[in-house]
């Protein structure tokens, strides 16, 4: 049962039980989030709600330093550096284990972008992730943190 005496719905197969619930929300700011989640075209509140706690729960982990995760690391730079270059390769050395696969794409005649997949502990992936970001040379880079199971 929950809090309130009722009790969770059932569902078929392997789909977690799902539990109703009611919240209080200043009017405007459901108006907001509706009209997002009209443009967005795909979600009812529900699901978006379910997603919002979700990544709340996955950021958590990621501060904490506790659970594993998986990254993706994006990196964009200028591919005559060869001081970068070689940055980069001693990022993914050090990476070891951690870095699952990595993808190189020619964005021009001098600008590269370097894709990298990581999974490992959430302390580790940071800090590893990070080091390689601010290499030298790179002209901007992004680290994006998820889970490998659901929340």
């Amino acid at each position: 049962m929950s809090k309130r005496g009722r009790k969770p719905r059932k569902r078929g197969g392997t789909e977690p039980e799902l539990v109703r619930l009611g919240i209080s929300i200043p009017a405007d700011l459901l108006k907001r989030f509706d009209l997002l989640l009209s443009a967005r075209n795909k979600q009812n509140r529900s699901d978006a709600i379910r997603d919002l706690i979700r990544d709340r729960l996955v950021q958590e982990a990621w501060s904490e330093g506790k659970s594993e995760l998986v990254a993706t690391v994006t990196l964009v730079y200028d591919g005559q550096g060869t001081e970068t270059q070689r940055a980069l390769a001693e990022g993914k050395r050090a990476l070891g284990m951690h870095l699952l696969a990595c993808l190189h794409v020619r964005l021009g005649p001098r600008q590269e972008m370097e894709l990298m997949a990581l999974r490992g502990p959430a302390a580790s992936i940071r800090t590893e992730a990070e080091s390689i970001r601010a290499s030298k040379g790179i002209l901007h880079g992004k680290v994006v943190f998820t889970t490998p199971s659901a929340p």
